[in-house]
């Protein structure tokens, strides 16, 4: 077996290769790329303007080729100026961009199919794209160092095709029940179209992740590695609709992912295999978040919080995990009957708040569910008071990964303040300063500071990291796939630093003996932060 880091960085360039393939094949098609190559240097003005471009997603496009290290990003915010200038390796990965087409092609006929299940028609396709695979696509790899990198990056690009949607749908559907893990079994037990189900896995036995005998087949510990992480890939592979669509998007109409059937139904992304990838992958935050309650529920009585309110509850289950940590391993915990614990939970979507209800109710937890708009606490907290009696600021207010996903607001006025952030940011296609993403965080978060004050903002956030940073440390760092899947999703990911420093502005502090960032380097993508005035 590898080494567990080695695999480790395969899953994130996996990663790399699901956002990348598309924005390349996009601009390759349109003459970007070409235009790129006949200019040393060039803005992300002039190209909008010659390329007939949505600037806002030509932006999270050029980006993304930058932080994958194929072009250097120069931003001043100062001007609103951005530069993409050519470096060492752009001639060579654009040369190889070709390799990418055929995934592409793939995830475009792959959307006319169900997400989840394997069809014959689309199958047939990836059979076909594993066997060129096999032959590296016929390259004869080269001996210049540099070259022979960039070949390898864009084939360990196009197997995140080949194997991420596959390892989701598998995970989904059971094949990673504990039966199949630990025991050998035949294609037939798992799959009804056992002749289409075999390619699959002798591909991934060409991959070492099985051992096949006599029709048999049996997880290597290199497929056990990956088959347990098969959540690792949920959350990037269930935005592959807006993936299929980044063409348009760049270059068409910018909204032809925001019409809603329903008005609830989402074309963006496959929210149910989103839940489930982000299960798996924030499992390492909550156990940080269960020792921050248990310090807190263990404070005098007086010092503690009446309740918790979680906003965005989606299904309920973080909500449900919350009771539990404090019922069962906190002092508040034996004195719910003299101190009860009020909990809500809130979300904008009525469908969230109907699963939410019936799953708590289902555990036995009490709880009030309503709606609510993370932009509006002054309508939230009018409501807890007026038809629950509950004082917003008594409440520990939790949320993860929602802050950067707040409806966009246009300003009264524009800022004068300088942004510290190289984010690309969007509406609707339209390029959003990072001047004013910042000043729109700080507007946020000053609405919410005077109902956190007392006992705080306890929020687990994403975030993004510079383009220089992100080349650098390739293989380290899912970066590159959370821009992707955020900036075309008009989402609003800042740096650390940057969202740490807005806050404090807004009367916000981090909380030095709770903060934390994931994984403790340079090029963290994840906090977590008690905010709490002072």
């Amino acid at each position: 077996m590898a080494d567990k880091s080695e695999l480790r960085s395969t899953i994130f360039r996996h990663l790399d290769g699901l956002a990348t393939a598309p924005v390349a094949i996009a601009l390759e098609k349109k003459g970007v790329l070409k235009f790129l190559l006949q200019n040393d240097e060039t803005t992300l003005t002039e190209m909008t303007s010659r390329f007939n471009a949505n600037e806002g997603y030509l932006n999270v496009g050029l980006r993304l080729l930058c932080s994958q290290g194929f072009l250097d990003y120069h931003i001043d915010n100062a001007t609103q100026e951005i530069t993409l200038t050519q470096n060492s390796k752009t001639s060579i990965a654009f040369a190889h961009f070709y390799l990418y087409k055929d995934v592409v092609d793939l995830l475009q006929f792959s959307t006319q199919f169900h997400p989840r299940l394997f069809e014959e028609e689309p199958f047939k396709k990836l059979n076909a794209i594993f066997e060129k695979y096999r032959t590296n696509y016929g390259l004869v790899f080269s001996e210049d160092p540099l070259t022979n990198e960039i070949q390898h990056q864009i084939l360990k690009h196009i197997e995140g095709y080949l194997v991420g949607p596959t390892l989701v749908r598998l995970g989904m559907n059971g094949m990673f029940h504990k039966y199949f893990m630990e025991s050998s079994f035949r294609p037939e037990e798992f799959h009804k179209s056992p002749e289409l189900f075999v390619k699959i896995l002798d591909f991934f036995a060409y991959l070492g992740w099985f051992r096949e005998r006599s029709g048999n087949y049996q997880f290597t510990e290199s497929g056990l590695f990956f088959a347990k992480r098969a959540s690792a890939y949920g959350v990037t592979v269930s935005y592959l609709p807006t993936f299929a669509k980044i063409e348009e998007l760049i270059f068409g109409d910018p909204s032809v992912l925001r019409v809603q059937l329903d008005g609830t139904v989402e074309i963006h992304v496959d929210r149910e295999m989103n839940v489930w990838g982000s299960g798996g992958a924030h499992d390492t935050y909550f156990k940080v978040v269960d020792e921050i309650l248990i310090r807190l529920f263990n404070l005098p009585i007086a010092e503690q919080p009446k309740g918790i309110l979680d906003m965005g509850c989606g299904n309920g289950a973080f909500l449900q995990h919350i009771f539990e940590v404090i019922d069962r391993q906190t002092l508040r915990g034996k004195m719910l009957d003299d101190y009860p614990l009020f909990l809500v939970g809130v979300d904008y979507n009525q469908a969230a708040l109907k699963v939410t209800r019936a799953n708590l109710i289902k555990a036995d937890i009490w709880a009030k569910v309503i709606w609510g708009d993370i932009g509006r606490p002054d309508i939230l907290a009018q409501d807890l008071l007026e038809n629950y009696a509950i004082d917003l600021k008594d409440l520990l207010n939790v949320r993860t990964f929602l802050d950067h996903n707040r409806i966009w607001e246009n300003p009264e006025k524009e800022t004068q303040d300088i942004s510290q952030s190289s984010g690309a940011f969007a509406y609707r296609g339209v390029r959003i300063s990072n001047n004013l993403v910042e000043d729109n965080l700080l507007r946020h978060l000053q609405k919410w500071s005077p109902y956190v004050n007392k006992f705080g903002l306890l929020l687990i956030e994403l975030h993004t990291i510079h383009p220089t940073i992100t080349a650098a440390n390739l293989g380290k760092t899912a970066a590159t796939a959370y821009d992707a899947t955020h900036g075309f999703s008009d989402q609003y990911i800042l740096e650390i630093e940057v969202f740490n420093r807005v806050a404090a502005e807004a009367g916000l502090f981090p909380d030095p003996t709770v903060f934390k960032k994931f994984p403790e380097a340079d090029y963290a993508t994840v906090s977590i932060n008690l905010l709490k005035g002072r």
